[in-house]
């Protein structure tokens, strides 16, 4: 009961997910990616062992759509799943089963899925399409966001947006955006975890370049003193 951009940025090769749903923790769930392999996000009955297998066979060298075959192969809830696949060719494929409950739809291309299953409208998938396309040049955290938050805006979750995920992985194994809202209370009138999110985004975002550096470089200064310098001081 989730909405998801799977992506690629074409010019770096970053890979992404973001996110939003009703239940708690989708990102414990729902995203997986590999550096220089691809991304993935098993959703709708989730069945989260499917993220780690996808994984291994595009590390094998299997295309997106090679995946989904052999993953429906492999489970026999395959009906139940949504699924979208980005590897680090921009190759993608998406599938949503016959039990995914209505609205459901999904849109991809080269580069990126965008999908969502039990949606309060048939526009969320499209207007999230459009958030993409129109985002293009912007920072990658940046589109990603943009997507969930036009996904969101069109009604999102047909049962509210209680957790949220944003994720991108460069080069190395370990990610460089890795933001959670795993609950916010649904309550009329207050910001959900989208709007969450889209904070704890606007804390990260000056952040990303330091974390880059700082692994190899650690004689580097504390992340406060580095942003003072940069004329970007941190605001609670």
């Amino acid at each position: 009961m989730t909405f998801t951009i799977v992506a690629r940025e074409a010019k770096t090769g970053l890979l992404g997910i973001a996110q939003s749903t009703n239940p708690l923790c989708v990102g414990g769930r729902c995203p997986f990616i590999r550096a220089n392999v691809g991304a993935i996000s098993t959703q709708a009955y989730t069945d989260p062992g499917l993220g780690p297998l996808a994984i291994e066979l595009l590390t094998l060298g299997h295309s997106p759509e090679k995946v989904l075959k052999e993953l429906r192969e492999s489970d026999a809830g395959f009906e139940y799943r949504q699924i979208g696949i980005v590897d680090r060719h921009g190759r993608s494929a998406v599938f949503s089963g016959s039990h995914c409950k209505t609205h459901t739809k999904a849109i991809n291309g080269e580069n990126y899925v965008v999908m969502g299953n039990m949606l309060l409208t048939d526009k969320v998938v499209p207007e999230m399409d459009r958030a993409w396309r129109e985002s293009e040049g912007d920072l990658f955290e940046n589109r990603l966001m943009a997507v969930v938050v036009a996904g969101r805006d069109q009604g999102g979750d047909a049962g509210g947006h209680r957790s949220a995920a944003l994720i991108v992985y460069d080069c190395e194994a370990y990610a460089r955006t890795d933001l959670r809202i795993d609950f916010v209370p649904k309550r009329a009138g207050q910001p959900d975890a989208v709007d969450a999110l889209k904070d704890l985004l606007e804390h990260w975002r000056d952040m990303i370049p330091y974390y880059k550096v700082r692994p190899h470089n650690p004689s580097m200064p504390g992340w406060a003193d580095w942003l003072e310098k940069q004329g970007k001081p941190f605001k609670d």
